[in-house]
């Protein structure tokens, strides 16, 4: 297991944790595929959210949203997913009252799978002197292994929280994990593991 440097300046991102993702809907009514316990995975971070409040780390709630007319969804739709995180839909704001969001944390929209992609995150990393990410939301397989694999190549330590993120299926979850662990060794831990090594080192 990897171990923090003094030096280590954290931040938590919260990846599309959406009004969408506590909607009581069919599955076959979702216009994106979920593993099963999706939803109780996304609660899982307000404890890892309240903790790193508790500790000055910056939280970052990041928002897929997209334009009513479709402009900017691009090749999204290409594949299993339907049209979905319209600006007009009451379901795509942020789960402000799931998560406990407040107004001075920070927020992000994207209008493509990487937090990093056509955003201002990486300008406000470097305002912050973040080195470390810790990675939470949906779909792992998705958002979650995009925005890692932006964050690896831009020199960036990741932490993904496997209880804090959950995929498209069962399966597409641990292949995600297994691929963003192949270039991080130590990168995927659970949420324990992980307060436990942000208590240690701002203690």
């Amino acid at each position: 297991m990897r171990e923090f440097k003094v030096n280590t300046n954290l931040a938590l991102i919260v990846i599309d944790i959406q009004k969408s993702d506590f909607a009581d809907l069919p599955n076959e009514d979702k216009a994106i595929p979920e593993m099963p316990d999706y939803s109780k995975r996304m609660l899982n971070t307000r404890l890892l959210i309240d903790k790193c409040r508790k500790y000055k780390i910056p939280v970052i709630f990041i928002q897929e949203i997209h334009r009513e007319n479709l402009v900017d969804f691009g090749r999204e739709l290409d594949g299993d997913e339907k049209i979905h995180s319209l600006d007009s839909n009451p379901l795509t704001e942020l789960a402000i009252e799931e998560m406990g969001i407040l107004p001075s944390d920070y927020k992000i929209q994207k209008r493509r799978y990487s937090a990093f992609y056509g955003t201002d995150l990486e300008i406000l990393l470097k305002g912050l002197s973040v080195n470390t990410l810790i990675l939470t939301g949906g779909l792992t397989d998705v958002c979650v292994h995009y925005t890692f694999v932006d964050a690896h190549q831009g020199d960036y330590y990741c932490y993904v929280i496997e209880d804090c993120t959950a995929g498209s299926s069962e399966q597409a979850h641990n292949s995600a994990l297994k691929a963003m662990e192949y270039l991080q060794n130590g990168t995927v831990i659970k949420r324990s593991q992980m307060i436990e090594k942000i208590e240690k080192t701002k203690l």
